[in-house]
């Protein structure tokens, strides 16, 4: 049974296919009007959407668009009158499945229904089997042994379940995005849209837009209507990943929309009000921004409700090597080739590196090492130069505590060796003191005492 949609402005035609579909089983809804269509669509997306080409308002063209712009997974049908074949025919070439000349009959539709059927049938399947390759890769839920990062997944699945605005602070690659949809599967908003908006990567009237939505001609390329993200995720999350780089002006109308749950699209006066939880990233210091004027102070305190700080995966080594073992597994299986392991010398690189890029340079790294690969393991010649060059000899080689007996090595050489690979890891001299655990005067000292300078 197929959740159908069927729009056209002549009732009779709706009573018509409303007797037709529902004889065949069918879960039946029926709209006068594109812009009905879209209200109906938003509580509830369609399996299948017939509509009509020619209506008045909101043409089935420009249905169309907006179906495969906002509800892509719903399949359209054109019902199209012989003389408009023609423009049916150019609304598959932009993304409609098929197309029904009035008067058609009740056979017609109900073998064209199957036909559908069928086709979303087999789209499924094929969706399922790119998931299964892709959880090979970064799996559904977080694993790690390392004691912060348990900590902050014990926080992140007690507040999932609030509506509480998040802040994931860390740095780059860290794994924020994957912390904020593990957080919306866990939430009661799970069944609803999980939108993301990188806000680094937009001049900022396209992210207003982005965010917002806008109507047509409220500015230069704003051809036709448009919803935002907060209007398509509604009853969902939205995930704002680099929010330190908004403009002054996007500030001030984000703090409003935290605030009072309502906006207006570019160019409209009309107000909106959206149900959405907002879940914001950022590798900026926000107090920093703060205090320099580049961050409203008001909004950082909205949005830090609760602060889940990522570590760095230098701050997890614990888990390098289960995730280079994962990350590698999914390398192979997306480009079909037979699994590969890790050598041993290659694993102990893969541990002595600081991995500034932190698990999306692993990934990266173990991607071309899949690639080059041409024997049964993934060896040192497979991993880039970077890894090799800036491992710090005997970090990751070194013998266990437990193996070593009186006279092998001083204490004094653990904790130089130590020092020095973390220095050779931390991007700052606070960073590396706050991994050592030490304050800045105690690492200068220590510095100068292993000639570490």
């Amino acid at each position: 049974m197929a959740r159908i949609l069927v729009v056209d402005d002549e009732k009779s035609i709706l009573t018509t296919i409303d007797a037709v579909l529902k004889n065949l089983g069918h879960q039946v809804e029926l709209a006068e009007s594109g812009e009905m269509a879209i209200t109906l669509m938003r509580k509830a997306v369609p399996d299948i959407i017939l509509t009509d080409l020619r209506m008045d308002g909101m043409s089935g063209l420009d249905l169309l668009g907006k179906a495969r712009e906002y509800f892509p997974t719903a399949t359209v049908v054109m019902m199209t009158a012989y003389g408009t074949i023609d423009t049916a025919v150019s609304a598959m070439k932009n993304g409609a499945y098929d197309y029904l000349v009035k008067p058609f009959t009740p056979e017609q539709l109900e073998h064209l229904i199957e036909k559908i059927e069928d086709y979303r049938k087999l789209r499924e399947e094929n969706t399922k089997l790119r998931d299964q390759v892709d959880a090979l890769s970064e799996p559904s839920a977080i694993v790690t042994q390392n004691a912060r990062m348990q900590k902050v997944l014990d926080t992140a699945k007690k507040v999932a379940v609030t509506d509480s605005t998040i802040l994931i602070t860390g740095e780059s690659g860290t794994g924020k995005t994957l912390l904020a949809k593990l957080m919306h599967d866990v939430s009661p908003r799970c069944k609803g849209p999980f939108a993301v908006v990188n806000c680094a990567t937009l001049s900022e009237n396209l992210l207003e837009s982005e965010l917002f939505g806008h109507v047509r001609g409220s500015f230069t390329g704003a051809v036709k209507d448009k919803m935002g993200r907060l209007q398509v995720a509604d009853t969902g999350t939205v995930f704002l990943d680099e929010i330190g780089e908004i403009s002054p002006s996007l500030q001030t109308k984000l703090l409003r929309f935290l605030q009072e749950r309502e906006f207006e699209r570019v160019g409209d006066t009309k107000t909106i009000r959206v149900d959405v939880r907002i879940i914001a990233a950022t590798n900026k210091d926000l107090e920093k921004e703060v205090k320099e004027g580049r961050f409203r102070e008001d909004l950082y305190f909205r949005l830090n409700v609760i602060d889940l700080h990522m570590p760095s995966l230098r701050q997890r080594p614990e888990d390098i090597l289960t995730l280079a073992d994962q990350l590698l597994a999914r390398s192979f299986a997306s480009t079909g080739r037979k699994p590969r392991s890790i050598s041993e010398g290659a694993r102990q690189a893969i541990q002595g590196y600081g991995w500034p890029g932190n698990i999306r340079e692993l990934k990266n790294a173990l991607e071309r090492a899949a690639i080059l690969c041409t024997g049964d393991q993934v060896t040192l010649e497979d991993l880039p130069d970077r890894v090799l060059e800036h491992t710090q000899p005997g970090f990751a080689t070194q013998t266990p505590l437990a193996a070593v007996t009186p006279g092998d090595i001083s204490l004094e050489d653990i904790e130089k060796q130590h020092i020095r690979h973390v220095l050779s890891t931390a991007t700052t001299l606070e960073e590396a003191a706050g991994i050592l655990g030490i304050n800045l005067s105690t690492l200068w000292r220590k510095r100068r005492r292993y000639g570490l300078e």
